[in-house]
């Protein structure tokens, strides 16, 4: 029998592995354990949307408002009491592209934009509570003639890159037979140009950020939300997958917000009242789905909602 006899750089390899492999199962433990990430660091990262219509977006100079601001704002008070010590705060501008990435791999610890919850996007990540219910829309210039799905027959649609709307256009039993072309904008900001400049015939995207981007824009009037309802998709905080004690507190300040009528009360103040820089409304009243939702609370995927 052979006996195998370590010598020192074997026992030294031995050791090595050892710690590789002890260090890599605590990084992984940890980048699952945000209370304990931000604890030890002081330091919370917010990953924000630059034009996620009055959810998220930027007012420059690194300053960055909406609803989804707002909700996370309060998250992150709570995230303090239980840590026991006041976080920096620093955010993060993501993509539609790079949000996912962003979250899964730590650089972002919470992620407040304007991201669907789904089924796909479930295996990656996970969701807190859902805070708003969205439908997506088409919006075109005003003296476009553009109504419907049908009238998109040969034109240019534009989309933001990552996002999901032009495949559920395309899936919309109203767009059998059309034919488009389409247009990808890096961002909504850029989605948008492609509509404003006219490089794009529509824009096809949440009906909150297109109402956003049209009220911010140069001459809001010249643009309008037209026609069917595409998809009905609930809208939700994002944050890393198996991390129950942080999606704890994340849930119960949602409910928190929505008991004390505070979730309803930002709502109205992003969506409804005059927002800055230039004062203009959003103009969109929480929808009866929205409403719903915040009655019965859930993390549910946007497939639940279409089995309804």
């Amino acid at each position: 029998m052979r006996i195998f006899q370590k010598t020192p750089f074997t026992v030294c390899a031995t050791v090595l592995a050892w710690g590789l492999s002890w260090g890599a199962g605590t990084a992984l433990a940890q980048s699952n354990d945000t209370l304990g990430k931000v604890k030890a660091s002081g330091e919370i990262t917010m990953g924000v949307r630059d034009s996620s219509g009055a959810l998220s977006y930027t007012l420059g100079d690194g300053k960055y408002v909406g609803f989804h601001i707002d909700v996370c704002q309060k998250i992150i008070a709570n995230v303090e009491k239980a840590v026991g010590k006041k976080l920096e705060t620093k955010y993060v501008s993501v993509t539609s592209q790079n949000r996912i990435p962003l979250v899964q791999n730590g650089t972002v610890d919470i992620e407040c934009g304007s991201t669907t919850n789904n089924t796909a996007r479930q295996k990656d990540v996970s969701f807190a509570l859902t805070t708003y219910v969205e439908e997506v829309r088409i919006a075109v210039k005003a003296n476009s003639g553009i109504t419907s799905i049908n009238q998109l027959n040969g034109k240019n649609v534009a989309t933001t890159t990552g996002t999901t709307s032009v495949q559920i256009l395309r899936k919309h039993e109203r767009a059998a037979g059309v034919d488009f072309k389409e247009v990808y904008g890096k961002d909504h900001a850029e989605s948008f140009l492609l509509l404003e400049s006219g490089r794009a015939d529509a824009f096809v995207m949440d009906g909150q950020i297109l109402a956003g981007n049209i009220a911010l824009s140069k001459n809001p009037a010249d643009y309008k939300i037209v026609g069917e309802v595409l998809s009905v998709e609930p809208i939700a905080i994002m944050i890393r997958k198996d991390d129950a004690a942080f999606k704890k507190v994340a849930d119960d300040t949602i409910r928190e917000m929505a008991k004390s009528g505070d979730l309803a009360k930002s709502y109205d103040k992003w969506f409804v009242q005059p927002i800055p820089p230039k004062n203009t409304r959003v103009g969109l009243p929480a929808s009866e789905t929205t409403r719903a939702t915040w009655a019965n609370l859930n993390d549910k995927p946007m497939e639940d909602y279409a089995k309804k």
